[in-house]
């Protein structure tokens, strides 16, 4: 994966003088009740308002059926924004959570892939790994997911999902990409 600024750059805190590393993050969208467009849009226009987060690029838009999801569940719109930050990873995930609460995301107990009105997903944190109950970086079904795959790819064609490998291959891997449609005529917009 490009890193965008150089990693090697710090941030360094004006009142504190701490000093932070630059990362690229991957963050996935995603939406299956409600008025889909208006909560993704949401998700962008909060995570280009994150302090210390810097909004970089947005994905088209693309429609996917569900996976392992409950039975009547409808179709996904999709996307992958990319963000440099100086945010630690739990963070970052501290805001994804809120930006999906904002949008009403409920999550049911027990109901694997249940129907929400906004999925925030962290991606990538630089090269960040966690493996702990709250944070799994990088994602762990990201590899296999090819609503993930090709808007990260139509963003960065040289990207590579850490401990997994170039995300052009994993993309020409993944099973699921026959019910993932491009949706020119949807756009999310960068504030």
């Amino acid at each position: 994966m490009t890193e965008t600024p150089n990693p090697h750059i710090v941030d360094a805190d004006t009142i504190t003088g701490e000093m932070r590393p630059i990362r690229r993050v991957v963050i996935a969208l995603g939406s299956n009740l409600g008025d889909r467009m208006a909560s993704m849009q949401g998700a962008v226009t909060s995570l280009a308002d994150t302090p210390d987060a810097w909004l970089t690029a947005v994905s088209p838009v693309y429609e996917s059926q569900p996976v392992d999801s409950p039975d009547g569940s409808g179709p996904y719109l999709n996307a992958v924004v990319l963000l440099d930050t100086t945010l630690p990873a739990h963070r970052l995930l501290d805001r994804a959570m809120a930006i999906e609460q904002a949008y009403d995301r409920e999550r049911i107990e027990g109901v694997p892939n249940a129907p929400r009105t906004l999925d925030v997903d962290l991606i990538v944190v630089g090269d960040r790994r966690s493996d702990t109950e709250a944070l799994r970086l990088p994602h762990p079904r990201a590899a296999e997911r090819a609503f993930v795959l090709q808007p990260w790819h139509d963003l960065e064609p040289d990207a590579v999902l850490p401990g997994a490998g170039p995300v052009a291959s994993l993309l020409a891997d993944t099973a699921d990409q026959d019910g993932l449609v491009r949706r020119d005529d949807l756009v999310l917009e960068i504030p």
